[in-house]
């Protein structure tokens, strides 16, 4: 699988990388139920097919995704990279659902990276992000207190989710950023204009997540199957998802498979590779909750899409 060298660190990464959001399983911004056996046979497989990192959160499944995460790494000689991120916290209401909130300051992100660290059975996290830039006045305190954690070993490099190139810029005063992880695909190209470029200027890689739209671009979606969706999967309420923004998406769908059929590949290749292409893209992650995910999207890493097949893509 092509490698890719992530901004300034010395990690040569997988141009694909395994997400790790849907295995958290069941919670208010979950995907639904999810079998801890078959994610940890999903990540295997995974790391089988040359993917060397994954990437996850706290917040996924409030914890539960960063403990399968663990689980599995217990059992690998060759293990992956782990990315992970702080700055989303839970809490107990009196009806005991556990709701998430947003801090940064500086002694909540080191707790934060403390119970990561256990959860995750490591010394050190190879990549450790700041979720959302929320709140934003605290973005800088935040980033101070990674910069002393990779001082002091427990990270090795820092990067940001979901940041704009202002908020980027207030941040590389403090201490260098590795990368940024913001959302790209074929329905949502808004990265193009700003955070892109300034990236590509400050040599700082690019992780693209929801390369497939939260699975739309996959070529499995009907207005069927997301009608069946479980009550406890997030998508049922989201903007794209719902009509009158579901008809001109699937519109987008038959593009990728219409590309997809003629080079033999799955729909979801094609998606991935959309998003490979952008010179200031280093890796995609990709969510991989079963083994055959993993077999269906990890050869979007070395899939070329022609000139023409692009314009077939960006026409549509």
């Amino acid at each position: 699988m092509e490698m890719r060298k992530l901004g300034n660190s010395d990690m040569n990464i997988s141009r694909v990388g395994l997400g790790a959001w849907a295995i958290g399983g069941s919670w208010r911004w979950g995907w639904g139920s999810q079998d801890d056996r078959e994610s940890v046979a999903a990540i295997r497989k995974a790391v089988e097919l040359g993917v060397n990192w994954i990437d996850t959160a706290a917040v996924y499944g409030l914890g539960h995704s960063e403990s399968v995460i663990g689980a599995a790494l217990k059992e690998m000689p060759q293990k992956p990279y782990i990315f992970t991120k702080c700055g989303l916290r839970w809490k107990e209401t009196d009806n005991s659902a556990r709701e998430a909130y947003s801090i940064l300051k500086a002694k909540s992100v080191r707790e934060e990276a403390e119970n990561s660290l256990k959860r995750l059975g490591v010394d050190c996290i190879d990549l450790y992000q700041i979720h959302w830039p929320n709140p934003k006045a605290e973005i800088e305190e935040a980033w101070a207190e990674m910069a002393k954690l990779r001082e002091e070993g427990k990270v090795r490099y820092i990067g940001v989710s979901n940041h704009t190139a202002a908020q980027m810029e207030r941040l590389k005063a403090i201490a260098p950023i590795t990368s940024l992880q913001p959302p790209y695909n074929l329905i949502n190209r808004k990265v193009e204009s700003a955070m892109l470029p300034f990236c590509q200027e400050h040599n700082i890689g690019v992780i693209v997540y929801s390369p497939m739209s939260s699975g739309l671009l996959s070529g499995k979606m009907t207005p069927e199957r997301i009608a069946a969706l479980p009550g406890d999967d997030w998508r049922k309420l989201d903007f794209n998802y719902t009509e009158p923004q579901l008809s001109r998406n699937l519109k987008i769908v038959e593009a990728v498979k219409a590309v997809a059929a003629a080079k033999g590949v799955p729909a979801a290749q094609v998606a991935i590779a959309w998003t490979l292409k952008h010179p200031a893209v280093t890796a995609a992650i990709v969510g991989m909750r079963k083994p055959v995910q993993a077999e269906e999207t990890a050869g979007a890493a070395d899939l070329v899409l022609s000139q023409d097949e692009v314009e077939e893509l960006e026409s549509a």
